[in-house]
């Protein structure tokens, strides 16, 4: 089986969506551009019945882009998809994604239809993408608590349709990873057509589990993961690109798969996000959060000076940072406090030092974290702020 995944980024589509990440045309280009960068093989960038900016959005993006495919999602109406086939038109890789709920709750609430006109449904939409793309991809919108048997039948029909990516949403983040595995697995299994089409997952993150889903969807045969930069997406968010990819790149020891994502535009990607939106990064974000190669602990400290791989699993520059981060707090030890205060450029003996570090942590008490403004104003009041000409001080 291909070991290569397909990164599916919807950033710009269902990242949008949440509260308070609006962006406007000129911000999803600029942000679509640097998707491109990063080497995303499909950027979702938009949905273009949703408003006539949306829908110009799409085929600008179209326009420009030209290595990452463009998708152009929408429901499985005739209006919908006229709008979506039209916004792609320019793309030099276009892509229609339609989509449709199968799980008997949302049939009977929200759709009021019985399975065989969804099915009915979803298999027109998909001829009528089909006839004007190849690339056509069909969700199952609540997959997860879909009844199994009833995936399999659409799924089937749907690939014999022209569908060439089929989709298993977790879209209320309900699954848990064991029996998601289990359901990528019946249908990978089961749909005696799954050869012409590739699984795809689109996990959300409610119960925190968005990522391990997509990762245990992959060990089962799913070959595209759908995706977002910071994990942003409707209510608590959507399967995080960073974590996914890195998960990927740093345990291939455990996964024997690949990207195409150039992993050293990570940070950067988010930083773009976060600045367009207005919206920080999580402190304690994994991979693009301020504190993730961050250390205060001494005894972390003291690790990771001697060796960065005693507490860092994979290095700051592999995701685009310059180095790590030792911080001075009251957690801090000796050890990484003389460090320190060496590339400041005080060079302290061991008696000098410990004189130091008992300032530090009174300072560190009152205010958490001590800077390097702070630490620069303490040897100030103290005799050791002369140098010699070697750049060791003495008494002043």
């Amino acid at each position: 089986m291909d070991s290569h995944i397909t990164i599916f980024d919807t950033t710009l589509r269902d990242g949008e969506q949440s509260p308070g990440y609006s962006m406007n045309k000129q911000e999803k280009v600029q942000l679509a551009l640097q998707l491109e960068k990063l080497g995303v093989d499909v950027i979702e960038a938009g949905f273009p019945i949703a408003s006539d900016g949306d829908y110009e959005t799409v085929r600008e993006i179209g326009k420009i882009v030209k290595k990452s495919s463009v998708a152009a999602l929408c429901r499985t109406r005739y209006v919908d998809l006229e709008r979506a086939v039209s916004a792609v038109e320019l793309a030099a890789k276009p892509r229609i994604h339609t989509f449709i709920a199968t799980s008997d709750i949302h049939l009977k609430y929200k759709l009021q239809k019985s399975r065989e006109e969804v099915l009915e449904s979803a298999v027109k939409a998909v001829e009528f993408a089909k006839s004007y793309y190849d690339d056509v991809e069909f969700s199952a919108e609540d997959a997860s608590r879909s009844d199994p048997e009833y995936l399999i039948e659409i799924f089937t029909a749907v690939i014999e349709a022209g569908a060439t990516t089929i989709n298993v949403p977790d879209t209320v983040g309900y699954a848990l990873p064991w029996e998601y595995g289990e359901l990528i697995k019946t249908l990978n299994e089961n749909i005696p057509n799954i050869d012409q089409a590739t699984i795809s997952v689109h996990c959300h993150n409610d119960l925190g589990l968005a990522v391990a889903n997509s990762l245990m969807a992959v060990r089962n045969g799913a070959r595209q993961i759908e995706c977002t930069v910071n994990g942003i997406g409707e209510r608590a968010g959507n399967a995080s690109l960073e974590e996914v990819v890195m998960a990927i790149e740093t345990r291939k020891n455990n996964m024997a798969y690949t990207t195409g994502i150039n992993t050293k535009e990570i940070f950067s990607s988010s930083q773009l996000l976060a600045q367009i939106t207005g919206k920080g990064v999580q402190p304690n974000k994994a991979i693009v959060g301020e504190n993730a190669f961050a250390h205060e602990a001494g005894i972390h400290q003291h690790g990771v000076l001697k060796n960065p791989l005693t507490y860092e699993i994979m290095t700051p520059e592999s995701v685009g940072l310059t180095c790590n981060r030792i911080v001075i707090g009251k957690h801090s030890g000796r050890f990484a406090l003389g460090k320190k205060l060496e590339e400041l450029g005080y060079f302290l003996n061991k008696e000098d030092l410990n004189q130091i570090y008992n300032e530090v942590t009174k300072l560190a008490d009152k205010q958490k974290v001590v800077e390097d403004k702070d630490l620069i104003s303490i040897m100030a009041n103290t005799n050791y702020s002369k140098k010699n000409p070697d750049n060791s001080f003495v008494a002043g």
